[in-house]
């Protein structure tokens, strides 16, 4: 072994223990966790009986796993109620026991397949979640597994291993894939546990996923052992991670391509140079509006980006973030079967008065004409249809005519500016432009269309997303600095 790979490990070595003293709980951390745990379950317990709903109430998730991370607890108390609640109800009969649990803090009804409460309590986020009390395998609903989640981890995950889901956690959220919520849609807690289980550490699990090609199925349990056909039926991810207790269930399922992607490329780029960066990234700190204005300003040269703001959604943020996305990979198809060249897009929110779309194009306006290619010549009746179509048409501008083999016709384009198509696409609240119905119904109220530095106007007055704007533009993950 060479000097610089001594070197490295030395780096890898130093790294990895400053994460994990960092992020280990220290003594008085883990009393004041176990007792605020005790404090919800009983308040639970007893909002339970005072609103006469049956519940069996436990503490589950990263807490009640061990696996939590120092400075970032969350407590997950769960509320395990009879099937007699029918489904329709149980959202918000569980609801009015988590409020009265939580009363006298700051709560917000957060949707999972079902509400859910969230609420901060002692300065600790607190998620008070109902389920059935199902037997395995007899699911009423997805969170109805998680108490089996719990029991399976305990049973199989060691001391050493439960340090080892730490690093792994804290790598994730400093490479922002951390959280299979749907405005994140990376890797969950669990998928994390699991990952360090069949990997056996931290760095085992990274240098897996550095080596991955195509596809990966983890199956820890073996259920689908010299089954490969069935496997390939029942998922179609590129990453596939069995569930322990449910063997027709995909861990992995609500982790996006992008996400799964940006992990390996950290990966490969942490194990040729170990940094904290890839743990703890840089603050981001926003170009000033003069800056900004200038940095816009100078891609008038060359990119466009073209910016949709409109105001609040009467909605709780998983359902939200569901919308933005829904509507806009509607968005991204329109203004790309437009003949629009679309570099990137986004959807930003701060989940309560601004929202925003953001479409960056090679340019925001195209010439009026275009070439259209017909049929071939040899399918003579998809070529009379061609023909009858375009004949004297009145887009028409030149043509029809024969080259290589095809019927060819040149037409006007029907937009051929960017800001148009979406005015006019969106002026209705975007009904016939595939946009999701609270979204639709914010925008029939109103919206704003900027191009490049005219959205400074919004940027200067919202700090959230001055910040998210300038990471965009750079365009570089915070990671590949260390890298």
């Amino acid at each position: 072994m060479n000097k610089r790979d001594l070197s490295m490990q030395d780096d890898m070595r130093r790294v990895l223990a400053t994460v994990l003293r960092r992020v280990t709980p220290k003594t008085d951390e883990r009393a004041k966790m176990r007792a605020l745990a005790g404090k919800l379950e009983r308040k639970v317990t007893l909002a339970s009986k005072q609103l006469g709903v049956k519940a069996k109430v436990r503490v589950e998730g990263s807490v009640a796993k061990d696996t939590w991370l120092s400075g970032e607890p969350d407590v997950d108390v769960f509320m395990r109620v009879p099937a007699s609640i029918p489904r329709e109800s149980l959202g918000e009969v569980c609801l009015k026991v988590a409020r009265e649990a939580a009363k006298g803090s700051d709560q917000i009804e957060r949707f999972a397949e079902h509400p859910y409460l969230e609420a901060f309590v002692d300065g600790t986020r607190v998620n008070i979640v109902p389920c059935y009390s199902a037997k395995r395998g007899e699911w009423l609903s997805a969170m109805d597994r998680t108490p089996f989640h719990s029991d399976y981890i305990n049973k199989n995950l060691d001391v050493k291993m439960r340090s080892q889901v730490r690093l792994l956690k804290k790598f994730m959220k400093g490479i922002s894939v951390y959280g299979a919520e749907i405005k994140v849609g990376g890797f969950s807690g669990y998928l994390c546990e699991l990952l360090v289980l069949h990997c056996g550490s931290f760095l085992d699990a990274v240098e897996a996923f550095a080596k991955y090609r195509q596809r990966m199925v983890i199956d820890i349990e073996g259920f689908y052992v010299s089954r490969q056909r069935e496997v390939d039926l029942l998922f179609d991810d590129p990453l596939v991670v069995v569930d322990p207790v449910d063997r027709a269930r995909n861990v992995a399922s609500a982790t996006r391509k992008r996400n799964l992607y940006t992990f390996i490329a950290a990966a490969q780029a942490f194990l040729k140079r170990p940094s904290l960066n890839f743990f703890y990234p840089p603050v981001t700190i926003p170009l000033n509006a003069g800056k900004m204005r200038e940095e816009l300003k100078m891609r008038s040269g060359g990119s466009m980006t073209v910016f949709v703001a409109f105001g609040r959604v009467d909605a709780v943020p998983d359902i939200l973030w569901g919308q933005l996305y829904k509507s806009l990979r509607s968005m991204h198809k329109l203004v790309a079967l437009s003949d629009f060249s679309l570099l990137r897009d986004f959807a930003w929110s701060d989940e309560k008065d601004l929202n925003v779309f953001g479409f960056e194009l090679e340019s925001c306006c195209i010439p009026e004409v275009k070439k259209h290619l017909g049929p071939p010549l040899e399918k003579e009746q998809e070529c009379e249809k061609f023909l009858l179509k375009h004949l004297n048409a009145s887009r028409t501008v030149s043509g029809p005519y024969v080259e290589d083999g095809r019927w060819v016709v040149q037409v006007r384009r029907n937009y051929t500016d960017a800001c148009r198509l979406i005015r006019e696409k969106l002026k209705d609240g975007g009904k016939n432009a595939g946009v999701a119905e609270g979204i639709s119904y914010v925008l029939k109220k109103g919206f704003s269309v900027f191009v490049n530095d005219e959205v400074v106007k919004v940027y200067e007055k919202n700090n959230d997303f001055a910040e998210f704007l300038t990471d965009f533009l750079s365009g570089k993950p915070k990671w590949l600095q260390a890298a």
